[in-house]
């Protein structure tokens, strides 16, 4: 398997034909999504929902790699109990 590329390692003009997780294209977000895990009823909508499969689900936990969620906040917007709040980076 090959290292991970930035997004910034594309050459102009390029138009990835593979999924978002080949290669890092979080760090230009401005908002993030943070999932609170005491609301978390697991219902795994977030992660139907994401366009960039950033959602994680590890069969206990839902979680975000933010190494590639671009902070669109689908997640968020979808979550049925308000689990999940977009909040600016850093």
């Amino acid at each position: 398997m090959s290292e991970l590329k930035s997004w910034r390692a594309l050459p102009l003009g390029t138009v990835p034909l593979k999924f978002s997780t080949e290669f890092k294209t979080g760090d230009w977000r401005t908002f993030k999504p943070v999932i609170n895990q005491e609301k978390c009823v697991k219902c795994l909508l977030c992660w139907i929902y994401c366009p960039e499969m950033s959602i994680v689900w590890d069969g206990e936990k839902v979680s975000v790699n933010y190494d590639f969620c671009k902070g669109c906040g689908i997640c968020a917007c979808e979550c049925p109990v308000k689990a999940i709040s977009m909040v600016p980076e850093r």
